[in-house]
């Protein structure tokens, strides 16, 4: 089958690359050249981009403390806000013509989904110790025999899932765009660039919600 083509099959140095890696390097270069926008211009009356910016970091900071509480909120801040941002724009690439987004594809997602399965289980041994294996014990020791190969097969399920959710949902997105395209190019391209928007946007949140859940969990006291 012919591979489509890319944009960035004309970028020396990048073509070689499979297109979802290439498209990752180009999601992490364009969020550090916003970043470094920003913090060059801050200023007390913030400019579109950095308003736009700050009311992202907000929503994030604000699902930290409210879903994690307390000091580990702030400590998971970053990496919850930037899962977000990176993952919200690779879904946004496949909106564009010519490129295509780098989360339709499930190594990338894996990519993502693993490590922070291994930052919860990390954080909570470093937070409780050893104590960290009663959370897998059930509320009381006499059901600890039944629930703790449940709850081991629960948390190794997640990153299937969290990379799985991802990668189904932006490959279903781009098939569906690309059909009602054809099917109606001159009467909804506005509708369907609208709901391609709302889909990224979505499971990017999704994908950062279900982060933070699976933190607070892990550095939570165990009852």
């Amino acid at each position: 089958m012919h591979e489509e083509v890319m944009w960035l099959d004309y970028v020396p140095g990048l073509n070689s690359l499979p297109h979802f890696v290439s498209y990752a390097i180009l999601a992490s270069f364009i969020l550090f050249v916003v970043a470094f926008i920003v913090s060059r211009n801050m200023s007390l009356v913030p400019g579109r981009i950095q308003n736009f910016v700050e009311i992202l970091a907000e929503a994030m900071l604000n699902l930290a403390n409210e879903t994690i509480g307390g000091h580990y909120g702030k400590h998971f801040f970053p990496l919850i806000a930037t899962i977000f941002l990176y993952i919200m724009t690779c879904n946004f690439m496949g909106l564009i013509p010519g490129f295509t987004s780098p989360t339709s594809n499930i190594n990338m997602t894996a990519s993502m989904a693993i490590p922070v399965f291994l930052a919860t289980h990390v954080y909570g041994f470093k937070v409780h110790g050893p104590a960290y294996i009663k959370h897998f014990m059930g509320p009381m020791i006499a059901l600890a025999p039944l629930m703790f190969p449940i709850e081991i097969i629960s948390h190794l399920a997640r990153p299937l899932t969290l990379a799985v959710r991802l990668f189904g949902n932006m490959v279903a997105k781009h098939k569906l765009l690309i059909v009602l395209g054809v099917l109606v190019p001159l009467v909804v391209p506005t509708a369907i660039l609208v709901l391609g928007v709302l889909v990224s946007v979505v499971q990017a949140f999704v994908f950062a919600l279900l982060t933070t859940i699976y933190l607070a969990g892990a550095v939570e006291e165990a009852h």
